[in-house]
């Protein structure tokens, strides 16, 4: 089956408890199931949705809530010709200083495991290159697990290459908590 047979689109409110059955899926896949504490309300106060009544097909931003600190993130959904949503792209907009340019952050794309080798995860990422190039953006930008080597495939497959020289840094949990609360 083509993947051009399926839509996406913005995640509607509606969506939220397949998008948040899918970020478990993904969660489980990537050996860290325990660590969600993504809930459908938590999602449905931190995603700019699209209307619930849109008949909008398009998965042109211009249909969805603001983004906002608040609201900072977009969803992606990818629907099978079936009905099932089948795959999600989670993102949200940052910036280039060097080439003065927004972009996109794809925080996670996921693909039911059921659904897979039919196109959709192209199709997503498809779709959030056109959102960048209509921004006029200067990139689409995302991790991989050292381990996952069939995604890393899949996205050097696809013109995406692997920034060896930069490091991933995160600060969370209490780290954060300290941080904050070091000049006090």
């Amino acid at each position: 089956m083509s993947s051009e047979a399926a839509v996406v689109r913005h995640a509607r409110r509606e969506d939220v408890p397949a998008i948040l059955s899918l970020i478990r899926e993904l969660a489980d896949y990537e050996h860290e199931l325990s660590s969600v504490e993504a809930t459908e309300e938590k999602l449905l106060s931190t995603i700019a949705f699209a209307p619930s009544s849109s008949t909008d097909l398009s998965p042109s931003p211009s249909t969805t809530e603001p983004t906002s600190p608040a609201k900072p993130a977009r969803c992606l959904v990818l629907v099978t010709p079936e009905g099932t949503t089948a795959g999600i792209a989670l993102y949200f907009y940052n910036y280039s200083t060097w080439r003065a340019r927004p972009g996109i952050f794809l925080e996670d794309l996921y693909v039911k495991q059921s659904e897979r080798k039919k196109g959709y995860g192209k199709r997503l990422l498809v779709e959030l290159a056109k959102e960048v190039v209509a921004m006029q953006g200067g990139r689409l930008e995302w991790n991989v697990l050292k381990w996952n080597e069939p995604s890393i495939r899949f996205y050097e497959s696809i013109g995406a290459t692997m920034m060896s020289e930069w490091v991933g840094m995160r600060v969370d949990g209490d780290g954060l908590t300290k941080l904050a609360g070091l000049l006090d």
